[in-house]
């Protein structure tokens, strides 16, 4: 109540913001006539003049309301297009490190310019992002005249560019691109062997365009950079046959053998599934009689199993994925659009290939990853803007700290929203739809039918085909004619079937988009010049005639045939509608077979449609249903923000980790002075060592000396003699004997650096170093995926998986961290510098041999005392997870038990 009295009087957060940003409206206003009267050459010189002010120390922010009045002034003459006075309001929310929500069609790729200007003067770069290539390279195209003529340079990042040209694009004062590029970039960046092979700078500024698509719908996948890993991919065929001959539960506790959990996304086996299971796999021969998938053994079965199920039971054709040129492709839930290049892990891309008989490619082993969240808290400056915020300001907030400004329209919003339909069947309310597109096309209604899958717009084509209905579809498998379909989606009549609208980056302008239709006569080669001035003479006349008439009939009417899990996708639908004040309409038809209202919305309104018990065809139509529906929805966000948490806190963990091998191999990488951080790794093991085998303030008794120096000969080539020190000098104590064979091995050190020079053994250092860095943390994060697959389990034993996971993490993490540092050391201080001399002897000796092939000839794992066999000889038994014998301090698998 308090809340309330207070915000009627000092008004809302966004009411008090935008008021301060009116202020500085006002001063650019005021410069206005200032500008204008300044030549094209004068209004130039004001990008050096402000660039030199801020070089002697005054802030971007005191000069932004000259900055964006020379912005203004010359977006109007270079791209004829004068900045309205919400729009400078959007400019000052995005250089604030905000969210700035403006509806569609308010121009949010000029607004981005004030602020892109602004900050790229201080020559740190600034990042603009979007949702594709396609967008990316035409806002680079359609803006690098403005920001040219302003002295800025413009690059763009697009996929399978080279090297070269991305440094030069990441080395322009703007760079487009989009948010997986600029993502891999950052990893393959933090990959490379020579520094000069990087191409980003520092993160200083990004805009993100559609920030609600990139930031919360993608932020449940993580960018992942994989290799191939060996795998078998005959198995997953073989598995493929079994989920056929399984019975699917028609209730949770029903008869079958296995229960699909759509709401969680999951498949669960039930008793006598796994039964039933294991009667196949032994049938099939891979499993013996009478064993079981829970053994330890056949653990990467029941892995293959759980895959083949899901990918029979929750990932449909034209649904999740699409098959193009014989490869399964993924298909976005959110945008719609094809994701070339992305694969499900853990096996799944593999069964859903094997379900549909294309080529299985095998398993990838991740090399790097991070996630969306982690990748963009990485700027020093954050700002996005979209038509859809408001819904999802909560987590932008509590996740990146961004504040979300709701920017007022230029003109008042005259779309009208009408009540949900809610029919009893899907048959209905198809019917229902195609009426309603007949009405609005029989009056010469332009029409944006919405859907949530390729699979559902194709239905309603094949629908319109048989109702002789010509229409338009734009679907992930049209989405090279995108921007012409959507330029024609508001002539008179038009029917434009489309999968979910987010970041489709063009406007639909009713009576249609002369400009874009313009563009498509002039590249058809078949047209003369003249036929195509003709064609485009004959638009630009029809179009005023065009624009009226539908002006006239009510503007464009949406229609979408099933709400969305989150209310932005249907918001951002319904925002195609009403741009800039144009007339509108917008309606959603459902059905009580809709998967929203089937799993999240089914007994409320389930009793309401019971009571009320309409005819068939005929449909519901309340405020208190559609209520109820945006609560369901309200549910999924909330179920799914817990989801992105979730993955988030644990790749929390993975990135504090990620930040210090980062920084260490950026250290390394940068460092003129190998020798001495090779020093320091080889001091720090040797010490180690002497302190494992002469622990310090202990007894001479529980020394191992034997073993000191076994090691030291086998792994470190280092011939040391202790026990004829200890013998000759009875006072010595660790400290000494560390001093005595840290003076040995760096003597011996320097001589073979002496032998190549300092410059060539330190490069072979530093190459040394990264690639024990870039193995070990290969084979960290793969430990760590299987770490987080099973921590769960520890909720039964009751403890806390979370704290569990950052437990066990930062002590996987410590063990990396010596591992590296011991492999490094081994290798420096046992290799052997030859001459060209030394080299060509030695190949005169072999080939003067006698060739004889020796079978059992020992390698170097094997004549070590702490090898798998040497130990099993001696009758001693070491575990994998024990100490290693050898008292390196690591666990024996990543010492000498260490598979090869």
């Amino acid at each position: 109540m308090f809340a309330n009295i207070a915000k009627k009087v000092f008004g809302s957060r966004n009411d008090r913001l935008l008021k301060q940003y009116q202020k500085n409206v006002n001063k650019i206003n005021a410069l206005e006539e200032k500008m204008r009267e300044l030549s094209d050459g004068g209004l130039q010189a004001c990008t050096e003049q402000f660039k030199q002010r801020l070089q002697a120390g005054e802030s971007l922010d005191a000069l932004l309301p000259e900055a964006f009045a020379v912005c203004r002034e010359a977006a109007r003459r270079i791209l004829g297009m004068r900045h309205f006075d919400v729009q400078l309001i959007g400019g000052m929310v995005l250089h604030d490190g905000k969210i700035a929500e403006m509806r569609t069609g308010e121009g949010k790729t000029l607004v981005a310019t004030l602020a892109v200007y602004l900050n790229a003067l201080a020559g740190k770069g600034v990042h603009v992002v979007t949702v594709n290539d396609y967008l990316a390279g035409r806002d680079a195209q359609t803006l690098a005249p403005l920001y040219n003529f302003l002295g800025l340079s413009v690059g763009v990042i697009v996929s399978n560019q080279e090297p070269f040209h991305r440094q030069e694009a990441y080395n322009a004062d703007i760079t487009y691109g989009t948010n997986n590029e600029f993502g891999f970039d950052y990893l393959r960046d933090n990959m490379v062997t020579d520094r000069y092979d990087k191409v980003q700078r520092e993160l200083n500024f990004a805009v993100v365009d559609e920030v609600d698509s990139i930031l919360i719908d993608e932020a449940r996948t993580p960018l992942i950079i994989s290799g191939q890993a060996e795998d078998n991919v005959q198995l997953y065929q073989i598995m493929n046959q079994v989920p056929p001959q399984l019975q699917r539960q028609e209730k949770e506790d029903g008869e079958g053998d296995y229960w699909v959990d759509e709401k969680a996304h999951q498949v669960i086996l039930s008793e006598r599934g796994h039964e039933h299971a294991e009667q196949i796999l032994t049938r099939m021969g891979l499993l013996q009689e009478g064993d079981s998938l829970y053994s330890t053994a056949n653990i990467m079965l029941m892995h293959h199993l759980m895959a083949a199920l899901r990918a029979h039971s929750l990932f449909h054709l034209d649904q999740h994925y699409v098959i193009k040129d014989g490869e399964i492709v993924i298909v976005d839930e959110h945008t719609g659009r094809l994701m070339d290049g992305r694969r499900w892990s853990e096996g799944l891309h593999q069964a859903v290939e094997a379900k549909e008989g294309v080529e299985i490619k095998q398993e990838n082993q991740t090399l790097a990853s991070i996630t969306f969240q982690n990748y963009f808290r990485l700027y020093d400056k954050l700002a996005g803007m979209t038509g859809t915020a408001d819904t999802e300001a909560y987590e932008f907030q509590s996740i990146y700290n961004l504040e979300t400004v709701i920017i007022p329209t230029n003109r008042p919003v005259q779309r009208k929203d009408f009540n949900d339909q809610i029919f009893r069947t899907a048959e209905e309310k198809y019917e229902a739809v195609v009426k309603d597109i007949e009405t609005c096309h029989k009056r010469g209604q332009p029409v944006l039918v919405g859907t949530t899958t390729i699979e559902n717009s194709e239905l309603v084509s094949r629908l319109l085909d048989k109702a002789g209905l010509p229409h338009n579809v734009l679907n992930a498998k049209e989405h090279h004619r995108e921007a012409l379909i959507v330029a024609q989606a508001g002539k008179p009549g038009m029917i434009t079937v489309a999968t979910n609208m987010a970041g489709r980056g063009t406007d639909i302008v009713l009576g249609g988009n002369v400009k874009h239709q313009a563009a498509a006569i002039m590249a058809d080669e078949a047209l003369s010049d003249e036929a195509k001035k003709q064609q485009i003479q004959d638009l630009e006349n029809s179009w005023e005639a065009d624009h009226q008439l539908v002006m006239d009939v009510g503007g464009l009417h949406i229609i979408g045939t099933e709400r969305h899990e989150s209310r932005r996708i249907d918001n951002q639908l319904r925002g195609r509608a009403g741009r800039q004040g144009d007339p509108g309409s917008s309606r959603f038809y459902l059905s009580f077979e809709d998967s929203l209202l089937r799993l999240f919305a089914v007994d409320r309104i389930g009793g309401i449609l019971n009571k009320l018990a309409p005819e068939r065809g005929v449909p519901i139509e309340a405020g208190i249903l559609t209520r109820q529906i945006e609560n369901a929805q309200r549910k999924v966000e909330g179920r799914n923000f817990d989801i992105r948490k979730q993955v988030l806190e644990y790749d929390d963990v993975a990135n504090d980790q990620r930040k210090v091998i980062y920084h260490q191999r950026n250290e390394i990488l940068n460092g003129n002075n190998m020798a001495e951080i090779a020093r320091d790794m080889r001091h720090e093991v040797i010490g180690g060592l002497v302190d494992v085998h002469m622990p310090p303030d202990s007894m001479e008794e529980q020394w191992d000396i034997a073993a000191l120096e076994a090691q030291l000969a086998g792994e470190f080539r280092i011939q040391a003699d202790v026990r004829g020190w200890l013998k000759a000098d009875n006072t010595l104590e660790n400290e000494d004997v560390k001093e005595r064979l840290l003076a040995q091995i760096d003597r011996e050190y320097a001589e073979k650096v002496d032998l190549v020079g300092q410059d060539a053994f330190g490069g072979f250092e530093r190459n040394v170093i990264l690639n024990a860095i870039d193995t070990n943390w290969r084979e960290h994060l793969a430990a760590m995926d299987y770490l987080r697959q099973g921590i769960h389990l520890r909720g039964y034993a009751q403890k806390n998986p979370k704290q569990e996971y950052k437990r066990e993490a930062f002590e996987m993490f410590r063990n990396l961290w010596q591992t590296v540092q011991h492999q490094s050391s081994a290798l420096l201080v046992s290799v052997e510098i030859r001459q060209d001399d030394d080299v060509e002897q030695a190949a005169a000796d072999v080939l003067s041999e006698p060739t004889e092939v020796e079978t059992n000839h020992p390698n170097a794992a094997e004549q070590s005392p702490y090898s798998p066999e040497a130990l099993a000889a001696a009758g001693k038994v070491v575990h994998r997870n024990d100490p290693c014998p050898c008292g390196s301090g690591l666990k024996y698998k990543q010492c000498h038990g260490k598979l090869t």
